[in-house]
């Protein structure tokens, strides 16, 4: 609900940009695809370390599940970036620092995937998996500061935590309820799909019997 009163929010109630007219509005979607597309990476690679340390198999569930929900996510960011593209720069794609990154970020949620439904013995796609999404890491920290580092075409965050913002409060507060209202829609979906994994490979047991 609260996502949905964000979008109508920022898509009709908001001003038009005086650069970009009425195309900037995509930020509704595009920005919180993008934050969490990031976020989802990383909870896997903390649930990873978590697995890889501790034995925890929750931990594993969550990765199996955060895999997919972060490609369809990423792919969202990617495809509304491209659209947001064509009135702003003149086209949907460039080879730019902070596209290529999230591309591959894509590439990699994909990759995961495909890896643990290659393995016929769950312990070792577990273990293989984790380690490939700690590795994967690294590709976070370059796709938040790709503007920083390289010349790119995307500007600098309009948020931070040191400066004032850089957007008009009146976009910014339905930018802000977007994120949350998306953030909560993805974490109970997450959820969900974590316990059809518990249920799906703990199928044997007795409790999962008596629970279904």
């Amino acid at each position: 609900m609260t996502y949905l009163l964000s979008i109508f929010w920022g898509l009709f109630l908001t001003p038009e940009d005086f650069v970009q007219g009425n195309s900037y509005r995509i930020i509704y979607l595009h920005v919180p695809a993008s934050f969490i597309s990031q976020s989802l990476y990383l909870a896997m690679a903390i649930a990873s370390a978590v697995y890889l340390i501790w034995k925890v198999k929750l931990s594993v569930y969550l990765v199996r599940s955060i895999a997919p929900i972060g490609a369809v996510i990423t792919f969202i960011a990617l495809i509304s970036g491209s659209i947001w593209g064509i009135p702003t720069w003149g086209t949907w794609w460039v080879w730019d620092a902070r596209i290529v990154s999230t591309l591959i970020l894509f590439i990699m949620y994909l990759g995961l995937i495909s890896l643990h439904d290659s393995f016929n013995n769950n312990e070792k796609a577990d273990k293989f998996v984790s380690i490939l999404v700690l590795v994967g890491s690294v590709n976070i920290p370059i796709i938040k500061m790709s503007v920083e580092w390289w010349s790119t075409l995307h500007q600098p965050a309009s948020i931070t935590l040191s400066e004032k913002p850089a957007i008009d409060l009146v976009m910014l507060y339905p930018l802000f309820g977007s994120i949350i209202g998306f953030t909560g829609l993805i974490t109970c979906l997450v959820i969900l799909s974590s316990k059809l994994q518990i249920i799906k490979r703990e199928k044997n047991k007795s409790w999962v019997k008596d629970y279904v």
